[in-house]
């Protein structure tokens, strides 16, 4: 009997990106022999992403829409996981079509115990600058995977060593059930949470998570620099709340950041041509770093530019996020 896999895809405003992301999803369904469907959550876009998915669908797959305000990803994957009925879950983003060939790799492997699965994500340059930089900086993260791509698995001890993101990630339905229970996020806000690093952390603690090159998909970046910096302070926020935790060997980092920065900012003040210094070593650095991986002149020019951008964003997002957490930290106290 054909394992059933519900397909759970939060979207806001993805409308641009979701014809090519179902076209890739129904390819690699119908190479498989999952019997699939599509949970599509519409968390509260006004470009009328639900319709396109509709349309784009064509009734190849069965198709559940849920619509509901702009609650954040993480409440769009709970609502998701509700209503799927697979015993298998895919989760999935707007931005992310599947390799042809992925679910068909993975499925003999569920079967042979290999239950848990992090999709190998290719970040899509195409002469997109900010494409290019998110390639050189994933890849620099985790070079002990991306200097030689192969099937691996990794648990709790060496969970730090590789990459991993519920942007494509598969797994028994009930086990993320479970591990969206035991969720608890710094923020309030539930669009503030960090919502792939601890989850998939405390699926880590329990069963082996397994990455390889032919489960694999592609990744459509932003492709202007407002939407970048955009989402280069939501990612300094949800890293402060999934990285400010002792487990996360980025700890020490997160705990140095803020006197480090503070004094930055602080001696700036006084000498206002010091952060053009800094962020101008920081490029150059960056540059010298990417020539080193021997990366492309188009990779080592964008990474050098755009380093000093996302890191100030990035540490902007950091101190919003930390602003958040002390004030819900006095509201409970006040409120006790």
């Amino acid at each position: 009997m054909s394992a059933s896999l519900s397909v759970v895809m939060p979207v806001y405003n993805e409308a641009a990106h979701l014809p090519g992301t179902i076209e890739a999803l129904v390819e690699a369904v119908e190479r498989s022999g999952f019997q699939a469907e599509l949970v599509l959550v519409d968390d509260g876009s006004t470009d009328g992403s639900a319709e396109v998915v509709r349309h784009a669908l064509s009734g190849r797959l069965p198709l559940h829409v849920i619509s509901q305000r702009n609650r954040g990803r993480f409440e769009a994957r709970r609502s998701g996981l509700d209503a799927a009925r697979g015993d298998w879950v895919l989760l999935l983003d707007g931005r992310v079509r599947l390799r042809p060939a992925s679910l068909a790799f993975v499925e003999p492997r569920l079967a042979a115990d290999e239950t848990v699965w992090n999709g190998h994500v290719h970040v899509e340059t195409d002469r997109n600058p900010y494409g290019a930089f998110w390639n050189v900086l994933v890849e620099l993260a985790w070079r002990d995977y991306f200097d030689d791509p192969r099937p691996v698995s990794f648990d709790a001890e060496s969970f730090d060593r590789f990459p991993k993101g519920t942007t494509c990630f598969l797994v028994r339905r009930q086990l993320m059930v479970d591990a969206l229970g035991a969720f608890r996020s710094g923020f309030a806000d539930s669009r503030h949470a960090n919502d792939d690093t601890p989850l998939i952390r405390w699926i880590a603690t329990r069963t082996p998570i397994h990455l390889a090159p032919s489960f694999a998909c592609d990744y459509r970046p932003r492709a202007t620099l407002r939407s970048f910096l955009r989402h280069s302070v939501h990612r300094g926020v949800v890293f402060l709340d999934g990285h400010g935790r002792p487990e996360s060997r980025f700890f020490p980092v997160v705990v140095a950041f803020f006197p480090l920065s503070a004094g930055l900012i602080v001696a700036s003040l006084r000498r206002p041509l010091l952060l053009p210094v800094v962020g101008a070593m920081s490029g150059a650095a960056a540059s010298a770093l990417a020539v080193v991986m021997r990366r492309s002149p188009f990779e080592v020019a964008s990474f050098g530019v755009l380093t000093p951008l996302y890191a100030g964003a990035h540490g902007a997002g950091m101190w919003r996020g930390l602003v958040m957490m002390v004030r819900q930290r006095l509201g409970h106290a006040a409120g006790a």
